[in-house]
């Protein structure tokens, strides 16, 4: 295969992997048609139309519902072009299914139905990356690998303990999806246009026939003030994922400067240059990065369109842009999961890259605060001299002998005699004791990263069953929804 064809296997075979991204969702005009019955039902249970009259309206509502379902039908999601076909089906009275209602509440009702499903597609495609950053996480526990801040070697850390650190971001993810939940689960349906009507509907359960949590409460805010905030938080949650990931990307990008990189993409993940036949191009990588930049950029298109916008205005109502970047931000995740899937380590390469610098310094002096009570400042001051002195004659931390820890404590300190011995300051150069040796919470060392691990297991099982759970609920409810709806249908 040449070089130009095996980049478009590679590109093609990446888009198969994220093209099958789409909601299978009901379309707008199937979200009218629920909250249609919805309505129906409600208004006969309350007695605002006599059920006989009620009934009628049902079995118009299932003949223009038929009617859409032909190939080529219109399908407006226009209630009044709806309301057109209901009377030719129904008569006149059929125009009663639309008391105490505006085209308004249809609409933010319709939007937030299809947020709801578009949040927990998201959450759901989320998993699969979490769960292969676990289990690579599980399989590098004692991994040693440099740690940057300041894009300059900083500490060792371990692989496992590097991929916790954005597996916890990903869980944070999880719970601001599941606390916007909370909020994004409410049904303006029965507002009206922004202050219901004479007619005493039963927002309440409205509500729970179309599987909500219960109404916006304030009719003014369910269309005119929510909208905003419900679209910018969505947004928003979706671009804080899309940080995260893009910094992973950024930090696995940087491997590829390197002659001999310690993490990289498998060969069938990467594809040849044209001219240069040495290079292996990450090509996920780029793909993932557009992602991120896509999402990070709708999210902000979203705030954009919502700010200075007084309440009500139609910039508040299209909703478009929100679910491009749910539909960009699932692309990003399952990309991610291919690239996680399609990681190679080095675990000696790694170590050699630590041991090749001088980031454990921090703990001499901590050994000698520890050990000797040096103050740390002084401790501190005396590892930097080993880090001047080592660079300047080309050592490694590793290649110090005892005498040459020795004399820099003296120079470092007007003559001072090391109150250690020289392999104790030596165990403190060694990464992967330095690893081991970590005590707090949260650290390297393997007893705690394995707990962190386990952690992580369980709160990814919760945040499956949350999705898994509301995904039920909203099934039962649209069973339910189907039950009242037929059994008042079947009235005569």
């Amino acid at each position: 295969m040449n070089r130009i064809a095996n980049r478009m296997f590679l590109q093609a075979a990446l888009y198969a992997l994220i093209a099958p991204l789409s909601i299978h969702a009901a379309d707008s005009f199937d979200r009218l048609s629920q909250i249609n019955k919805a309505s129906i039902v409600m208004l006969a249970e309350n007695g605002i139309v006599p059920k006989p009259m009620a009934a009628r309206i049902a079995r118009g509502i299932r003949t223009v519902m038929a009617d859409e379902a032909k190939p080529d039908a219109r399908r407006s999601a226009d209630y009044l072009v709806f309301e057109e076909a209901l009377i030719k089906a129904a008569g006149e009275d059929a125009s009663r299914l639309h008391t105490g209602r505006s085209r308004q509440d249809i609409g933010t009702t319709s939007s937030r139905m299809e947020f709801r499903e578009a949040l927990l597609a998201n959450c759901k495609a989320s998993l699969e990356p979490r769960e292969k950053l676990l289990d690579l996480a599980a399989k590098h526990l004692a991994t040693v690998v440099p740690a940057y801040t300041h894009g300059v070697q900083a500490q060792p850390v371990t692989l496992a303990h590097y991929l916790l650190a954005f597996a916890s971001a990903l869980d944070r993810d999880a719970e601001r999806f599941e606390s916007f939940w909370g909020r994004l689960n409410r049904s303006p349906l029965g507002a009206a246009a922004l202050a219901t009507s004479r007619f005493p509907l039963d927002r309440n359960r409205l509500a729970g026939l179309l599987g909500f949590d219960g109404p916006v409460e304030n009719s003014f805010d369910a269309n005119a003030i929510s909208p905003a905030d419900t679209m910018v938080e969505f947004a928003s949650g979706m671009g804080a994922a899309a940080l995260t990931i893009g910094r992973f990307v950024q930090d696995l990008h940087t491997q590829y400067h390197d002659p001999l990189p310690w993490l990289t993409l498998k060969p069938s993940l990467t594809f040849s240059s044209s001219i240069m036949p040495q290079k292996r191009n990450p090509g996920p990588l780029e793909s993932l990065r557009t992602n991120c930049t896509l999402v990070i950029g709708d999210a902000q298109t979203v705030w954009l369109l919502t700010h200075n916008a007084t309440s009500g205005m139609s910039d508040l109502k299209d909703t478009s842009r929100v679910l491009q970047t749910a539909t960009e931000a699932r692309k990003m995740y399952k990309t991610f999961a291919v690239i996680l899937g399609g990681l190679v380590v080095n675990p000696e390469r790694s170590l050699a890259e630590v041991d090749a610098d001088y980031s454990t310094m921090t703990e001499v002096a901590d050994v000698l605060l520890q050990y000797a009570s040096v103050p740390f400042r002084i401790g501190h001051h005396y590892a930097s001299e080993i880090t001047t002195y080592g660079r300047a004659h080309g050592k490694k931390p590793k290649d110090l002998s005892d005498e040459e820890l020795v004399r820099i404590y003296a120079d470092s300190t007007k003559g001072q005699k090391l109150p250690l011995p020289a392999a104790r300051i030596r165990e403190a150069l060694d990464a992967e004791q330095v690893v081991r040796n970590r005590k707090g919470l949260g650290g390297t060392q393997p007893e705690e990263v394995k707990r962190m691990l386990e952690q992580h297991r369980r709160s990814l099982a919760r945040h499956r069953a949350w999705v898994e759970s509301r995904q039920a609920a909203l099934a039962g409810s649209d069973r339910k929804l189907e039950e009242a709806f037929t059994s008042l249908s079947e009235v005569r």
